[in-house]
């Protein structure tokens, strides 16, 4: 029997007996108790669902091979496995930009849920699209910039749902990085300007976007576990006057070079720190992530 038919009993057993309760009747009612609370004991919590959309981030988390297998558990399973009856759809985008992804976000398949994060910005300051600024943001003035982008992605989750949680999340620094799959993708760190812009720049403007919104934040930039120091413990190198292998930490290590058509992979197993290849979380770096996101979940 459904637990509101079993409560409408009850309700139905007081009323008959407000004044004088027959003793077979307080017997039926005092059985039903239990019952209500074992049904209700058994009935299942809400669902909550979390869209996250971001770059390859978070597209890595359900994609293990692709780093090598140098991380089993990405921030988003993390987060799934400490919130109860939480249920993630994984919507990172390898290599996209804030605009890529804004271009493409009727296509993208993104649906309705309780909690949205957006984690993107690292690909922008290395592709050289310009920051803009809040009133690019609040004007929506389109997918020229990184803000004007943001706008367009808000615009698409606020469509799905007006009440959803909202939190936008900052690119976290990086150090040199070198596609362990391929040597010749790679990217000096966040140490130095691209196009004349910092990395810290387009966080700044996500932050102040977040402040503009009123959105609950997570500042990874700024996260002092997650410095340019801390990145990696080394990179290996060749010796520029003796050509022998040494480890460089850095910031010495921005300065020697590194030819990815003869030098060995510079980032051996033993060199990972919070990321695995200069840029991309590995387990560690992902728990610093997701131990920021479940306080937020848990609120």
């Amino acid at each position: 029997m459904p637990v509101e038919d079993v409560i409408a009993n009850m309700i139905v057993h007081l009323k008959s007996n407000t004044i004088v309760m027959r003793r077979k009747s307080l017997k039926r009612l005092i059985l039903y108790i239990p019952v209500v609370f074992l049904m209700l004991s058994f009935s299942k919590a809400k669902e909550i669902t979390w869209v996250a959309i971001g770059d390859s981030i978070t597209y890595l988390n359900d994609h293990p091979d692709e780093t090598g297998n140098r991380t089993s558990k990405g921030y988003l399973t993390m987060v799934q496995e400490a919130v109860a009856d939480l249920h993630y759809i994984n919507q990172g985008h390898n290599g996209w930009t804030t605009s890529g992804i804004a271009k493409e976000i009727e296509k993208l398949g993104i649906v309705k849920a309780d909690i949205y994060t957006v984690f993107i910005g690292t690909n922008d300051w290395w592709s050289g699209i310009p920051i803009g600024t809040l009133d690019d943001y609040l004007n929506d003035t389109g997918t020229g910039t990184t803000c004007g982008s943001y706008r367009k992605i808000i615009n698409k989750i606020r469509s799905l749902n007006h009440e959803a949680r909202i939190i936008l999340i900052t690119p976290m620094q990086r150090n040199d990085f070198v596609y362990i799959a391929n040597a010749q993708n790679n990217a000096f760190g966040s140490y130095k300007e691209k196009n004349g812009q910092s990395l810290e720049g387009f966080a700044n403007a996500i932050a102040a976007i977040s402040k503009q919104e009123k959105f609950e934040s997570i500042d990874l930039y700024h996260n002092k576990e997650l410095r340019l120091d801390k990145l990696v413990k080394y990179k290996r190198l060749k010796n520029p006057v003796t050509g022998e292998y040494k480890n460089y930490k850095f910031p010495e290590s921005a300065s020697i070079p590194f030819n990815p058509t003869k030098d060995e992979y510079p980032y051996p197993p033993d060199a990972m720190a919070m990321t695995y290849d200069g840029l991309h979380p590995s387990n560690k770096g992902n728990a610093i992530i997701s131990k920021q996101l479940v306080k937020l979940f848990k609120k």
